[in-house]
């Protein structure tokens, strides 16, 4: 009986959500010179509220819902790096899209984590309200939190739309972060290995 009430409070909570998005997209189209009823518009306001459940779906998730369990004591040593991680993401200034790539490294201290667990923090991170340099320190927190690790790299670099398709008009600035923890901030050696590591490809 609990169950079947707390499925139905979430069911309840989703529904007027989506309600609250559609009659939010009604007003946008209204505003801006639009008729939210005519043929090809009709039915905007219930897919515009589909996209956004998807696009900040990280908002229902946790980091130990996204790891489920996914770490092994192993005794590792040496950088382990998942480069090449594609992520999209909403400005929270302009909501309007910002995507990239996201090159993650941990020096692991007896513990490592799933392979695809690491795409899915990003995902986790992404998918929400964001600025390129919190979505850099959020996601190197949260390796660090679930690993202690004894030291974490993270570069991210992305293209935004609002840099792109508006203001100043520049379809070729991207914007490239970094946040480092433990031995990867005291090591400029072991920084450059992962710089290395990471654009290696590039400069053959």
């Amino acid at each position: 009986m609990a169950t079947e009430k707390a499925l139905s409070e979430k069911t309840f909570s989703k529904n007027k959500q989506a309600s609250m998005l559609k009659q939010a997209v009604e007003q946008i189209l209204s505003a801006v010179g639009e008729d939210p009823n005519r043929e090809g518009l009709s039915k905007t306001p219930a897919r515009v509220a589909k996209m956004y459940e998807e696009l900040c779906a990280g908002y229902k998730q946790t980091l130990d819902e996204v790891v489920n369990g996914a770490i092994f004591h192993e005794t590792a040593a040496g950088i382990v790096l998942v480069k090449d991680i594609e992520f999209y993401s909403l400005c929270e200034h302009h909501m309007l899209p910002f995507y990239g790539l996201a090159h993650i490294a941990y020096f692991p201290d007896q513990k490592i984590i799933g392979l695809s667990k690491i795409p899915r923090i990003v995902e986790m991170y992404a998918r929400r309200l964001q600025v390129q340099e919190r979505l850099t320190t959020e996601v190197r927190e949260a390796i660090d939190q679930m690993l202690q690790p004894k030291g974490t790299a993270i570069i991210v670099e992305a293209q935004h739309l609002c840099v792109m398709m508006r203001g100043v008009n520049k379809t070729q600035a991207s914007m490239v972060t970094t946040s480092y923890s433990g031995i990867f901030q005291s090591d400029e050696k072991l920084r450059q290995e992962f710089h290395q590591l990471v654009y290696r490809q590039e400069n053959n």
